[in-house]
């Protein structure tokens, strides 16, 4: 039988941490380095919906239908295979700004 790691995790320790113990203890992790600069740009560059998706708390397909966005190019937005054109960007930026006013533009009416 083999041991298996058992995490205990403090939430009320967690949370009378300074930020800068945080921070300390964040850097001395060796599961989880810390992101170079480089690495931090292509993540911004590779996901510019995926934070206003789980914003919106929509799944990639629910997302996709509300806004009409093709469900493969979202996929591949959110996966940096392709990078939204200009246009697209902009309809982002409405829809992260007024979601709900895009929503109801886009509803289809009789």
């Amino acid at each position: 039988m083999t041991d298996t790691k058992s995490t205990v995790f403090d939430l009320e320790a967690l949370k009378a941490l300074s930020d800068e113990e945080v921070t300390a203890r964040a850097l001395t992790d060796p599961d989880n380095p810390p992101l170079t600069d480089e690495q931090i740009n292509e993540v911004q560059r590779r996901t510019p919906m995926r934070p206003l998706r789980f914003r919106l708390g929509l799944s990639q397909e629910a997302f996709a239908e509300r806004f009409q966005i093709p469900l493969g190019t979202l996929r591949d937005w959110e996966q940096g295979r392709k990078e939204p054109d200009a246009a697209a960007k902009a309809y982002l930026r409405v829809i992260s700004r007024i979601p709900e006013a895009v929503m109801d533009a886009l509803q289809r009416r009789p």
